[in-house]
Parts: structure tokens; sequence; C-alpha cells
């Protein structure tokens, strides 16, 4: 065999690590090892498992590498081969005769972040705005989380996130880095083996990260504010909160000091379940931890409160002073300091703001004629669907089935497998893989721009995203530069537009390193408000987010940092609260395609704690019943400690059929928009439990 060529490339799936790639090339169709680039500092030479298995799915041998053509009932999964041209043929008329029904806002384009490039998954808004179909408000993921960090700094940005390497305390809050971002974890125990840095990790269940931590807090999901606010408290009460800091760079300290008075660890310890020792212990390492970096994640936000959770977290570092200190402040996501020209991949020169947007959470809604959902507009009767599978991933799962079995709605889905969502299509058409085609990434967990070149050809008649939304654009009779344009001229053209170099500047680097100065990413020069301030008491009308305006019971939002009792708690029908957690060998629906992952997750399980199990009779491989008034689902029951009581876990998406009846565990959850902006409260889930007789 030939030596492997190693080629540079980015992990393209949606992950703030964006990982920075070098991949063995066997020949024109094959890759061998994928590795993280040692020459990238916040890489450091470290990738997750499933990515560095990568290879076992772009050759897996269920590939799709064929246009088809629905030939049974929807779901079914009978199909017949067709060719190219037919089948683009097929779907330009199909969205030419629903906007001639309906008009053109009938034709809905849905996406998200199968892949991360701006060029494959960015341009179907350029279809969607040069034909002026329905636009997507994307809300599934980072709504709240982006609009609570946002809030207080008033910029979606914060320090260098290399930093963490000369910490002396990492908090890892509301994420399992060592699962779901691993690079945090390196940078964290670089801190810990370089410097003595202590390692906290605040999560609602024992994780492979809390494994790792040096102070562990469990808490009762949707409680984070509550742990925030009483740290505040003791970092006042104790004489650690910076009052000269805060003096020149925060709103309203004495009436934040004044609000936390009665905020105390006690209080908290009745709400989150945690002792007032461990709040204790925890504050007092704040406090007295000047260079302590706080990690913050997505997943303590996908509460109905958890706005108000990633703006009470983020409000301990403007209280403490960190954000004065390398190796100090708050930290969630760079998505501002990047600063690309999207313009022409997007044709933002034809947006139509009068255009409705839609919104991606409530896909069940708005497929089955909900006239809020649809804001009084005509139904959605076509779909072009990329890089998302929503049949598995949405929220109230039973609901968006009924849509999608619609025998009026017309569905194109562009994929790499027959996904629960392909399955329920008209035409199928095969999609590249990141190693297949050319694309640019930015990380937000990070501070790189980088590229991912096309290496390899792909199998049979795959077709990139790009290619497919041209295509289509041209027989729908569009004209514009960006459909002209192949993928590298797009990268090309946005980097020169960005004032970031030229492609082949960047083909010669591998990745840009975007990090600000230290004063900018630290806010020493004030917060990104017009008076310079960090807001403790923010106007959440105006908090700078991608938002269709205020929705959800935004006029209850506390003004100051606080507990806000919205979430779902338990019931005498409904006791328990259920999170549905990543698993660290998938990514969304993704990879639960690939036996390397499906083995090492074994089955779909709920964690439950032992006395839980105990009162319910349930043992370990027990088959439980998990229910609420959506649906029920059955899994078996795993027996855990490391919850607390009333609090059950599923971890990963797996495949509908890998549950009895085909119903997945979002059949569980709700798409009820959350307040301000609103997101769907997948952790936020009231559910009953009981035995049941198997797992068929």
């Amino acid at each position: 065999m030939n030596k492997p060529v190693v080629l540079r490339s980015a992990c393209p799936h949606d992950c703030p690590s964006t990982c920075a790639l070098e991949v063995d090339v066997l020949d024109r169709h094959t890759i061998g090892r994928v590795r993280g680039s040692k020459a990238n500092a916040y890489t450091a030479g470290v990738i997750c498992a499933k990515v560095a298995r990568y290879a076992e799915r772009a050759h897996h041998p269920d590939r799709l590498t064929k246009p088809l053509l629905r030939t049974g009932p929807k779901g079914s999964g009978q199909f017949a081969e067709i060719g190219w041209d037919e089948a683009l043929d097929r779907v330009a008329e199909a969205f030419m005769e629903a906007e001639a029904r309906h008009g053109a806002q009938s034709v809905f384009p849905y996406f998200y972040a199968g892949t991360m490039g701006l060029i494959q998954r960015d341009g179907i808004h350029r279809l969607r705005h040069l034909k002026g179909y329905s636009r997507q408000y994307d809300t599934i993921c980072s709504t709240a989380s982006s609009a609570g960090f946002a809030a207080g700094t008033g910029r979606l940005a914060g320090p260098d996130p290399r930093e963490m390497d000369v910490a002396d305390c990492v908090v890892i809050w509301g994420t399992n880095a060592a699962s779901t971002q691993v690079n945090v974890m390196t940078h964290a125990i670089t801190a810990r083996k370089k410097r003595g840095a202590t390692i906290v990790a605040v999560d609602v269940y024992e994780t492979e990260t809390m494994r790792q931590a040096d102070l562990k807090l469990i808490l009762r999901p949707g409680t984070d504010a509550a742990l925030a606010c009483a740290v505040m408290h003791v970092l006042f009460r104790d004489g650690h909160a910076d009052r000269a800091y805060m003096a020149r760079y925060a709103d309203c300290p004495d009436e934040l000091e004044a609000h936390l008075a009665e905020r105390s660890p006690k209080w908290a310890s009745a709400i989150t379940g945690l002792s007032v020792e461990d709040i204790e212990a925890f504050a007092r390492l704040v406090g007295t931890t000047p260079r302590t970096f706080l990690r913050l994640g997505y997943g303590f936000t996908r509460q109905r409160n958890g706005v108000v959770a990633m703006h009470a977290a983020s409000c301990i570092a403007t209280v403490a002073g960190l954000w004065q200190h390398e190796g100090g402040g708050a930290f969630h996501n760079n998505g501002a300091i990047f600063q690309l020209n999207s313009s022409m991949v997007m044709a933002a020169d034809a947006v139509d703001h009068s255009t409705r947007r839609l919104d991606q959470s409530r896909l069940g809604q708005i497929l089955t004629g909900d006239r809020e959902a649809l804001f009084d507009g005509p139904p959605v009767t076509a779909m072009l669907i990329q890089n998302t599978n929503p049949v598995s991933v949405c929220p109230e799962q039973e609901l968006v089935k009924r849509g999608f079995e619609r025998d009026d709605l017309f569905v194109c889905v562009h994929e790499q497998f027959m996904t629960e969502t392909a399955k329920m299509a008209d035409v199928v058409l095969p999609a590249t893989m990141f190693v297949e085609h050319d694309d640019i990434y930015r990380g937000g967990g990070h501070q790189y721009i980088l590229l991912g070149p096309k290496l390899i050809d792909p199998p049979g008649e795959c077709r990139s995203n790009h290619e497919v939304n041209n295509a289509l654009a041209r027989r729908l009779g569009v004209t514009h530069k960006g459909v002209e344009m192949d993928a590298r001229e797009h990268i090309d053209w946005m980097l020169r537009n960005s004032n970031r170099g030229t492609l082949a500047e960047l083909e010669e680097a591998g990745w840009i390193d975007c990090q600000p100065p230290f004063e900018e990413a630290h806010y020493l020069n004030g917060f990104s408000y017009a008076d310079g301030r960090f807001r403790f008491r923010p106007d959440w009308t105006k908090v700078k987010a991608s938002n269709n305006g205020p929705m959800g019971p935004w006029e209850a939002l506390p003004a100051l940092p606080d507990h806000w009792g919205i979430i779902e708690g338990g019931t005498d029908e409904h006791p328990f609260r259920l999170v549905t957690a990543p698993a660290r060998s998938f990514l969304n629906s993704t990879f639960n395609e690939t036996q390397g992952s499906t083995a090492k997750e074994k089955q779909p399980a709920v964690m439950i704690h032992p006395d839980d199990a105990a009162l319910l009779g349930l043992e370990e491989g027990t088959p439980v019943r998990i229910s609420n008034r959506k649906g029920s689902v059955i899994v078996a029951a795993r027996i855990f400690p490391g919850v607390q009581r009333g609090v059950v876990i599923s971890e990963g998406l797996w495949p509908n059929d890998a549950f009895a009846g085909g119903r997945g565990i979002n059949t569980l959850t709700s798409a009820e928009p959350i307040a301000p902006y609103g997101g769907a409260a997948f952790h936020d889930t009231r559910v009953a439990l009981e035995a049941a007789g198997s797992l068929t």
C-alpha cells in the first residue's frame, strides 16, 4: 500500500471545538486515520473518538449514492433510483406548483447544523432569498444561551479560550465537555498539570466531565440561576466582590447586592438540591481565585428559564472582577469576533424582510397547519431539507411525523444516509461529506477560521449542497452572481470582502487566528453597550440576538439575576424531570448510523436514581415506559446514583426505530417557545415512569 498523504481539514460538525484536522488520504476515493492538528493551538492534537474514526462513516456501505424517487407510502422506505436531471426537475416543478397555488412562502427550505461550513450550510438561504420562500428562525440550539450571555456583555464574545491553560480554576458549567467539547478538557487539564488548577463541574448528573473534576456540583435541572445568585451573595457577604471594578464597569452593583441579600446558600440549597457546604465552597473558591475561567455551555440554557440562567452565571465574573485577569472571566461563544461577510453566499441583497420567518423548533405545528406558527399565512406545501433530520431531532416528534405524512406536502431531502426524515421524502438526493467538498468554518468555541478543502472524490453520484442549491436555482429561473460561483470562488470572495486575505493565503496557512487583543476580549475598554457597562439589569427587548422579537412569557423575566421558577416541576401525575442529554458517541442524530458509535452506546436507556428505581420496582435493564401528555417511549432502565432523585437522564438521539413503535425520545419534548426569543426546552420535561413489559 502506498504511504498515505496527510492533508489538512476541519471538522464540520455541530460542536464549538471545530477541530483542525489532519487526514490520511489513501487514494482519490479513500481516507484513513483522522487526527487533531498539533500545530493548531486550540485543537492541540486532540479530537473526539467519533471523528477520529471518520473513515467508518465516510465509507459506510449504507451511504446514499444515487437520487431516489419514492414508490411506496411515506415512511415506507420504498424508493427507485432515478437520474439527477429527473430528480432536480421534479423538485423544481413541485416548488413552482406550490408557488402557483399558494404563493412563494408555501415553500420552506429547512436546514440546520449537520455541517457548520459557511458555504455548504448557508447556501440554502441564497435559494430562499432569491425566490422569496419562507425564511427560517433558527431556535433549536443556541437562542437562549446567546441572548443570555449577550444580555450582560452586549456582545457574544469573551476571553481567549486558550487562556484556560493559565487559569487557576476552570468552571465547566452546563456542558459535558469530555463528550461534546473535548478540547475544553484538554486545556483545563493542562492548567491542572501546570498550575495545580482546580476543575469544577456544574451539571445535572455525573458526566464524564464531572468524573474528572475536583469539585462536582450536581443540581436539579433548571436551578442554575439559583446557584449563581447564592455564589454572588457570598461574594458580597464575605468581601470577595470587587466593588471598585463594578463601580467602573457595571450598571447597578448596589441594587444587585441588595437584591441578593436574601439569596443565601441556604435559599439556593432548597432550590438546587446542593448542600449549603458545597455552595459555600464553590463561592469561596471563586472569590479567592482571580484567575477563574467560567466556561459556560449550552445545556443548562435549554430550559424555560435558560436565558436567565446564562445571564446569572456570567454575572459572577463581573461581581468578582474576574475579567481583569489573564485566565479569568466568562466565555460562552466567540461568534461576534469573526466578522465574515456572507452576503454573497446567502444573497443578502435579495432578502425581503416582510417574508415570514418560521420557527424551526415548531415544525410540527407548522406542518399541521397551526395558524399562529404559520403567521396566518399559507400552508407549507413544499420543502427542501439539508443538514438536519427533523423527524428525529425536532421536539413533539409525533406532531412532526403527522405533518410529514400529509399527502399534499412535497419533500426533497438531500442527505448522506436514509434517515427518518429521508424516509418521509418524495425525492432523496445523495449528499457529499466534508472531505468531499470545499468549505470554510469558524469556531464558536475558539478564535480560528479554518479551511476544509475537498480531499477525495465522493462515492457514486453524491453532490454537494452548493451544487444542488445552484442547480435548483437555475431550473427555477433565478439569476444571481452567487448562483454562478463555485464553492472555492465563494470562499475567496468571503475572505476578500471580510479583510481576511484570500483563499490562496488560507490554503497556505490552514487557518486564521482572529483573537482580539486582551483588552478587547476581557472588556477592559468597556463592555459592548454605549456606556461601556455590564448589565446586571438587562433590557430583554433590546438584547443583541437574532430573533423574531420577544416571544414566550418575556414580560415575566426577572429584572435582576434570580431563580425563575417557570420550569416544569414534578406533579403527582408526572413526578420526574427528564433531561435529554448528548451521548458521547453521537452528535445529535449524526454517527448513530455507524457501528463503532452504536456499539459504545449499546441501547436507548434512562438513568434513574437507585432509590427511585426501587420504589418503581425497576432493576438494571428493566424495560421502562417514560410518558407524558405528548406520548410515551420505552427504554431500558439504567440504575445510576450520579443523579438527584426525581431526575432522569436519557443520553443520545438514537434512530427512532431503536425504540418500540419507532417513537424516539423527542416524542416527549415540547416545542413551546421559551422567553425571550424562543427555542425549545429540550431539558425541561416532566414525565412519569413505570415498568414496561418489554423493549419491543
